[in-house]
Order: structure tokens, then sequence, then C-alpha cells
């Protein structure tokens, strides 16, 4: 299992409104060739904070999807959301046991 790790760090005061629109996503990634789940975190010492786990049967299914994917899943942005400049960060990573 392959996992992609997109975390980013809100700048303005619209933690509530990101965490609402993850909560009611349209799930338009979950029909995607080796989806298998989604999972969003925020830590508590930091609510501004979000990390975005997507977990997929292989690392061509996910670079498939992300070639593609930037349109239509950030469509749902809440409007005028201001990201901490260089926050956002992609990490790569083998799912080796649970």
């Amino acid at each position: 299992m392959f996992i992609a790790l997109s975390t980013f760090t809100i700048a303005n005061d619209m933690a509530a409104q990101v965490k609402e629109a993850f909560v009611n996503r349209p799930h338009l990634v979950d029909s995607a060739p080796g989806f298998v789940r989604m999972e969003v975190l925020s830590p508590q010492d930091n609510p501004a904070e979000i990390w975005l786990l997507t977990y997929w049967t292989d690392e061509d299914s996910y670079s498939v999807w992300y070639k593609n994917h930037m349109r239509e899943s950030h469509q749902d942005v809440p409007k005028g959301l201001k990201l901490v400049p260089k926050s956002t960060k992609v990490r790569f990573f083998e799912h080796v046991g649970a």
C-alpha cells in the first residue's frame, strides 16, 4: 500500500470552515482507480494545521490521480482561505504493517 501525506497550515482564521469542507467533501477521489481511503487529521496543539492522508493500492494509481485532480478536488475550498507560506508539504510512505 502507498500513502501520501499532505500537510498545510491555515494562515487566517478559517480552520473551522476548512474542517467543515472536509467533513462535507464531495468524495470525488473515492472512485479513483487504486484509491483505498482518506483520513483528515488536525493536531490538538495546532488546530490550524491539517494533515491529509490518502491511501492507495500503489504509487502509480496515486500519480495518475494527482496529475488530473487539482481543479475538481479543490473546488470546495472555502473562499478567502490563506495558507502559511511554505507550510504545504507532501510526503510519501510505504505501509509496512498494522
